[in-house]
């Protein structure tokens, strides 16, 4: 994975965090090109992913990111302007299918040589939208649904990813490297993929914002899957501008994805973005299991709840999710059934030259090579999605309607309607926790789930940082809500800008 480093007359003045409207403000006027925005990157994944702090971020470099630039540069000298991605550096999850010289893994060795034939839908308008896919992020592995006892952001292939904050803490959820590449100015912005908090978790813990769309309004196809009722990819971004910009890109019909077919096509975002679109707002906060006596962050929190009310925001507090507590055990037995289903599709879609065709084949590589993928932690979750039977059993069929019920009717769409609610808010989940690959991860306070669960959109943004630890806010609602979520979060981050770049420190300070 090697890069080259910048010459200093190509690094643009502003790059440092700048925002993709900044970048190609600078691009248009002629004063950086889409070539020295790759090598500013570059550098950067030089300098921070692979030697100084070795996040381990960056999984894999695209080898034609400095030949796409330099198309892309003579477009725009030609006088072709695709739009605001012309020319802007991406990165893109491990699990993202891009047909080109990178390989797509999901994390695993045992894809580590799989070349896709297709574009995932994602990314094939991304490409025409002038974005430059400059690399693909680390991942937990499968998407962190391989063990119960795995640590978030470990992947064979990848290695353990870092938290730029601070070092020996979790970058939290799969899209892991995502979050820990955006956070450190490694790209301007990334797609990460969500079952159930793993956009909004590694945005969270990495002071990015993060948007989890409604499923169906992004496509899946060409996407490792995890859960077909659950699974959509968002942006993460280092503001709310850039990541509504990303999702407006990535939005819309497509008829590989059937999902789509109840969306609402891409919208321009960017009229949500109103500094005042907090007023009159009605807001429920989700108390019962998101604040759960935390000190640092329940006085972080009620500090932020007095912020929406000067924004104008009307809070109902609490406005509690009733069902929450109805989910855990049914969404797993979903997600088991699913994977296998889905797993099983995609891997056979590869072809015959594919190192695995199936997940029972995945689970025999495993064991073969268990000195190297097992070496941490085991393959349960595996063992036991290949175990279910198909999706016309009535196992499964029972755990979907009560996912449905609870998450849905009984409960995001209940506690709205009973409150007259236009969102809900909430901590989207407690400081970053120790890597452990000992024991595993440390999840307690989590909020994604009621949302992911229902398929439903969410929104997280930085709302501070304890003991120098982000800690994101958390807006969700009924299906189809971005523009309100989006507003929200974009008129909160105004007033508060309480995201700042990391520093790399080795561990938390307590004094």
């Amino acid at each position: 994975m090697a890069a080259s480093k910048p010459s200093p007359e190509a690094v643009p003045a502003a790059a440092p965090e700048a925002t993709i409207s900044q970048l190609q403000e600078q691009l248009r006027a002629g004063r950086c090109t889409a070539k020295s925005l790759v090598e500013m990157y570059l550098g950067n994944i030089a300098a921070v992913d692979q030697a100084g702090p070795g996040l381990r971020s960056i999984i894999e470099l695209n080898p034609d990111a400095m030949a796409i630039a330099e198309r892309l540069d003579a477009e725009r000298s030609a006088g072709q302007d695709r739009g605001p991605l012309h020319g802007i550096p991406l990165l893109i999850k491990d699990n993202i299918d891009t047909a080109d010289a990178m390989h797509t893994s999901a994390g695993s060795l045992a894809l580590a040589a799989s070349l896709a034939a297709r574009d995932a839908s994602v990314v094939q308008r991304l490409r025409a939208a002038g974005a430059i896919l400059l690399g693909k992020t680390n991942m937990s592995e499968w998407a962190n649904f391989r063990s119960s006892a795995s640590s978030s952001g470990w992947s064979g292939r990848g290695g353990q990813c870092r938290n730029p904050y601070v070092l020996d803490r979790s970058p939290s959820g799969s899209s892991s490297g995502s979050g820990a590449a955006i956070a450190a100015n490694l790209g301007a912005a990334a797609l990460g993929t969500e079952t159930d908090g793993s956009i909004t978790s590694p945005a969270a813990a990495c002071a990015l914002v993060g948007i989890k769309p409604t499923v169906g309004l992004v496509s899946r196809a060409g996407i490792i899957p995890i859960s077909h009722t659950q699974d959509t990819a968002g942006p993460m971004a280092r503001t709310v501008a850039d990541a509504a910009l990303l999702l407006a890109a990535i939005s819309g019909a497509d008829p590989a994805d059937p999902a789509t077919a109840a969306g609402r096509g891409a919208s321009d975002y960017g009229r949500c973005l109103d500094v005042n679109g907090l007023a009159g707002a009605r807001l429920g906060v989700a108390r019962k299991r998101y604040t759960p006596g935390h000190y640092h962050l329940d006085a972080l929190f009620e500090k932020t709840l007095q912020t929406l009310r000067e924004l104008g925001a009307v809070l109902i507090d609490p406005a509690d999710v009733p069902t929450e507590d109805h989910l855990n055990g049914a969404e797993l037995t979903v997600l088991l059934y699913e994977f296998k289903a889905g797993l099983n599709a995609y891997l056979e879609g590869l072809g015959p030259s594919a190192p695995i065709r199936s997940l029972a084949e995945l689970i025999a590589w495993n064991e073969r090579h268990a000195g190297r993928e097992l070496q941490y932690f085991g393959q349960e979750l595996l063992v036991r999605a290949q175990a279910k039977g198909a999706l016309d059993s009535d196992e499964y069929l029972a755990a979907l309607a009560t996912c449905r019920h609870h998450a849905r009717t009984a409960g995001i769409d209940a506690v709205m309607d009973r409150h007259g609610l236009d969102a809900l808010i909430c901590p989207t989940q407690e400081p970053a926790w120790p890597i452990d690959l000992v024991n595993g991860d440390s999840y307690r306070a989590s909020s994604p789930t009621p949302a992911a669960v229902a398929g439903y959109p969410h929104v997280t943004v930085p709302m501070g940082f304890v003991f120098e630890l982000p800690i994101g806010l958390s807006f969700f609602g009924r299906a189809w809500s971005e523009e309100a979520l989006i507003r929200f979060a974009y008129a909160f981050e105004q007033a508060s800008r309480a995201r700042r770049p990391p520093r790399y420190l080795l561990t938390a300070p307590t004094v």
